[in-house]
């Protein structure tokens, strides 16, 4: 196995950390901006009602509009130009939340920003598969999230400092101008030194066909079961202060806990996929369905650890369960292959958590019941999928 020391000399690898570096500041800025934007429009006077459309409906459009951006990708090649106008919308559009006078334009700017996301998602995970062929798939792809993750903690707590020090709502959209800013002068640097990032993958042969291979399908239906059975954070939040198991203040610190566990795990667990292959998503599968219980009960100590596991999950998930796309489909189908990903792994995410917020409602045993076997049941898929070399 080739050593860090060795691979940090690499262009592929560089390339890595210059897109890592990208996500590190979109997330500082449109994260920063997700953790005020539900109080900010309440402010706006918008209801409680409003608030949730406008969030379900910036991810439904944030996942489904994927699929049509990532066949646009592999037909044009546009991936540089797509990943590029995505992130300007993506980040751009945040720091003009400071400027809406009304719900109505501080909810267009909400959505415009999913969009943005959506743009930039497919066709960036093309460029950064081309790189990590070199660095190995699984350690590039979990390089880039612990990045993305260490974006995702930045961000919120800068936004609290601002508030902190008494600037308003409207500061803390303004400060994140900063990350925004950077992140899209990174970006159209690094357009200019790595031009054509498909060299850094020599081996384009490998894999060919007119659609999709039969085994990504597979794949698909497990990364379903263990998105739908995934519990949201919010749902989480909801039971910690309902039930007097964490107070308003302690409950971020539950989440940066997870988000920080999620970067090392990214980390860990794309390191161990290079070596191990999908079996190792077997194991992460195993250690996450250990949660529900941990974070649904009545004591805050188990929920915290609950919460780790939480997090150790989500950072395979964002990690090698991409990078293991890049090896079961042909190179010039893989941003179709991306956005069909993303789409149903959003639409499973939104199913199972509408799902458990039912349950939750009926009884929490039956809500941690169902979280784990779903999770469990993806396994022996996984299993299958393995067969394939993945």
């Amino acid at each position: 196995m080739t050593n860090i020391k060795s691979l940090s000399k690499t262009p592929a690898f560089k390339f890595v950390i210059l897109l890592g570096f990208v996500s590190l500041c979109a997330d500082a800025t449109y994260e920063g901006a997700r953790s005020i934007t539900g109080a900010y429009l309440g402010v706006l006077g918008a209801s409680g009602t409003v608030v949730g459309l406008v969030a379900g409906l910036g991810e439904l459009i944030g996942y489904g509009f994927r699929l049509v951006i990532g066949y646009l990708s592999d037909q044009t090649r546009k991936y540089w130009g797509i990943t590029t106008f995505g992130y300007f919308v993506n980040t751009a559009v945040v720091p003009l939340l400071a400027l809406a006078g009304r719900w109505e334009v501080a909810a267009a700017l909400m959505i415009a920003e999913r969009t943005g996301k959506a743009i930039r998602t497919p066709p960036r995970d093309v460029l950064l598969s081309h790189a990590a062929s070199q660095v190995g798939r699984g350690f590039g792809f979990g390089l880039h999230e612990a990045m993305d993750q260490t974006g995702a903690v930045m961000g919120p707590l800068a936004v609290a400092a601002v508030l902190y020090l008494q600037g308003g709502y409207r500061g803390g959209f303004a400060i994140l101008i900063v990350p925004a800013v950077l992140g899209l002068i990174v970006l159209l640097i690094g357009q200019r030194l790595y031009p054509n990032p498909r060299d850094f993958e020599v081996d384009t042969a490998t894999l060919k066909g007119e659609g999709l291979p039969r085994v990504f399908w597979i794949y698909l239906s497990a990364v379903a079961l263990v998105a739908a059975g995934y519990a949201d954070f919010p749902l989480i939040a909801y039971h910690l202060q309902k039930g007097a198991i964490a107070s308003s203040n302690t409950i971020p610190l539950f989440y940066a806990v997870a988000m920080g566990v999620d970067a090392i795990a990214a980390l860990i667990f794309g390191r161990l996929f290079d070596r191990r292959g999908i079996s190792i998503l077997i194991v992460a599968v195993l250690i996450s369905c250990l949660f529900p219980p941990l974070a649904f009960s009545g004591n805050s100590n188990l929920a915290l650890l609950g919460m780790i596991l939480w997090g150790v999950g989500m950072g395979a998930q964002e990690s090698i369960m991409k990078a293991a796309v890049a090896g079961m489909v042909p190179i010039d189908k893989r941003a179709s292959a991306y956005g069909i990903f993303s789409a149903g792994y959003g639409l499973s995410w939104f199913l199972g958590s509408a799902l458990m917020g039912i349950l939750y409602d009926r009884s929490v045993g039956s809500l941690v019941v169902f979280s784990v076997v779903i999770q469990v049941a993806a396994i022996p898929i996984f299993w299958q999928v393995r067969r394939h070399n993945i």
